[in-house]
């Protein structure tokens, strides 16, 4: 069973990749005050989420400040060294905060993991979008199928 509206998002260890390099955070910490959007990708320097999904949210990260966000997370089942190149690699700056979940605890904790194994993938996050005020899921976005039509950044923003 997935994460629900309503819901508080689960407090699980991950990592992402500061000036001293990988640090741990927990999700409550990173994810659990004010409005923030995370959106997960299957994988980092994945074609759909290089070339449109992460983009779309460095491109509006303006627009969604403007709207209350005070945080833009990209988590994917990817190490802190992955998140952290291919942030580099799509100029995110301070844009998103790149969350790397390598063991997919969080993916699996908010019921959103899927079996990347036929695509050479391994177990992976489902491509997805929430919105979380002060730890509570108050809306969620999870790809139909395999295109991009709900969790980028443009649709977000229709709902805040």
């Amino acid at each position: 069973m997935s994460i629900a509206v309503g819901d508080t998002i689960p407090d699980i260890r991950i990592m992402t990749t500061g000036a001293d390099g990988p640090t741990h955070v927990q999700t409550a910490d990173v994810l659990g005050t004010g409005k923030v959007v995370l959106f997960a990708v299957p994988g980092a320097f994945t074609p759909t989420c290089s070339d449109y999904h992460l983009p779309s949210y460095v491109i509006r990260k303006n627009e969604l400040a403007a709207k209350g966000v005070t945080t833009v997370a990209c988590i994917s089942v990817n190490d802190p060294f992955v998140m952290h190149a291919w942030g580099e690699a799509q100029n995110v700056g301070d844009a998103v905060l790149m969350l790397a979940d390598g063991n997919g605890e969080f993916a699996a904790a908010v019921g959103l993991e899927m079996d990347g194994s036929g695509f050479g993938l391994s177990t992976r996050s489902q491509r997805y979008a929430m919105v979380i005020e002060d730890g509570v899921v108050t809306d969620l976005m999870v790809e139909p199928g395999a295109g991009l039509t709900v969790s980028a950044a443009d649709p977000v923003l229709e709902i805040l």
